[in-house]
């Protein structure tokens, strides 16, 4: 039974990804930067220290197979920043895993975790490997050398894993007891642990429920709120089906949502509790008999008030910006704007929450995790969603003293609020020392 149990955990880890970025992040993270920095005023010397990472590692790891073979994997840690604090990010196992990639959104994380103002900086690693062709023993021996690899690196006041694209909570439990065996026990060495091994309550849902926390932030200044809004959300994995469940709960009616398998509409508003346990049967929302059948493609284009992308990034660009009906984005997925699309938007008057915001639920509940783990005191649910709620309800009057400050806009607001931070802590420290 353990063992089918930790398949499922493996096959759904890529639904799992807490702080899951995409390539086409890369880009416009530098892109962002650099016009905050202008904004910020910020020396040229401090402004290409910020960028330069801490430490960056590479390991490789060498395993025999389920066949009596060896093979060889690379590894990789970029430690970006600790200026405010351990780094953080996730460990993604993926075929394509770069030291590039690996670079740059590292670098996110430690704008990220600032703009949730936690004590945290950035930091991204990852085997670049094919969670799909190995078996969990190849797996779980895997992730144990990598870990006997980098355990002197890492720490829990050094820097703090957590799960990504094709990782999962059962890597972090290997990860929690290959670390503990030279350091003695160490739950809050990861965070996205199994509940039993010390995980947080209300982790699961934390991305979601924390764009549900945004969306009322933002819909607050305009007098409104959830309820009698029309919601059309694309992506119905971990993210999209909290967002779904807690929106349709605080009376918000969502009338499209799309997933890889396809995308239903219904104009009077799906039946979310229903869809879910369809979705969870069928494995995706295709063929559910609550709504009508629609071309996926169109989901960002349907007539709504809000509109989620949960899902890829760069899906919203300048080819279908024009016909977007939406009069506010919230970005629940990483990056899903080009910054083609993001001008088009602006002259039409649409109103995007960024991600670098709109998402970090995920993280903040991360550093919840970790200080429950070092306190050896765990909280009860209600405890982790009334102090996200308040993170983020700070999070959102932050972003906006942000954009009043430098007249700029709510993506600009929070990557200059994010540097900001980063760069205040870093002169502080005596950078030129």
């Amino acid at each position: 039974m353990h063992l089918i149990e930790t398949e499922i955990t493996l096959r759904e880890a890529a639904d799992y990804s807490f702080e899951n970025t995409t390539m086409n992040a890369l880009a416009a993270t530098n892109r962002n930067f650099k016009l905050a920095a202008r904004l910020l005023g910020l020396d040229s010397k401090l402004e290409k220290s910020l960028l330069i990472p801490f430490r960056e590692i590479k390991v490789e790891c060498t395993i025999p197979k389920d066949n009596g073979t060896l093979a060889s994997f690379v590894g990789f840690r970029v430690q970006h920043d600790n200026a405010r604090g351990p780094m953080k990010g996730g460990i993604r196992y993926h075929p394509e895993v770069d030291p590039d990639e690996v670079n740059a959104l590292a670098q996110l994380m430690t704008w990220k975790t600032a703009v949730a103002n936690i004590p945290y900086g950035g930091a991204k690693g990852g085997i670049g490997c094919d969670p799909g062709e190995l078996s969990i023993s190849e797996l779980e021996r895997l992730t144990r050398v990598f870990t006997q690899k980098i355990h002197d690196l890492v720490g829990v006041h050094t820097d703090v894993p957590a799960p990504d694209m094709g990782t999962g909570p059962q890597t972090m439990a290997w990860i929690l007891d290959e670390y503990s065996k030279f350091h003695g026990y160490s739950p809050a060495i990861v965070t996205g642990k199994p509940i039993d091994l010390g995980g947080s309550l209300g982790r699961d849902a934390a991305t979601g429920r924390g764009v549900l926390y945004a969306t009322e932030a933002l819909l607050n200044e305009y007098g409104k709120s959830i309820s009698g809004q029309r919601f059309v959300i694309q992506g119905f994995g971990n993210v999209g089906s909290w967002a779904a469940r807690l929106i349709n709960e605080n009376g918000g009616n969502i009338v499209a949502i799309s997933d890889v398998t396809g995308a239903i509409k219904n104009d009077n508003g799906i039946d979310i509790p229903s869809l879910l346990k369809y979705a969870k049967e069928h494995k995706g929302v295709k063929g559910f008999d609550g709504g009508n059948p629609i071309d996926p493609q169109s989901i960002l284009v349907e007539d709504c008030d809000i509109l989620i992308p949960a899902a890829l990034g760069g899906v919203i660009n300048k080819e279908n910006a024009n016909e977007i009906k939406a009069k506010f984005i919230i970005e629940a997925a990483n990056h899903p704007a080009d910054p083609e699309a993001d001008e088009i938007l602006a002259r039409k008057g649409v109103v995007i929450l960024p991600d670098i915001y709109a998402n970090s639920g995920g993280v903040t509940v991360s550093y919840f995790e970790w200080v429950q783990n070092i306190q050896g005191f765990m909280w009860e649910e209600e405890k982790v969603n009334n102090e996200l709620k308040t993170y983020m309800t700070k999070g959102f009057k932050d972003v906006k003293e942000m954009c009043k400050t430098h007249n700029c806009d709510l993506r600009m607001g929070a990557f200059t609020l994010g540097v900001n931070r980063v760069a205040r802590a870093t002169v502080l420290r005596g950078w030129e020392a």
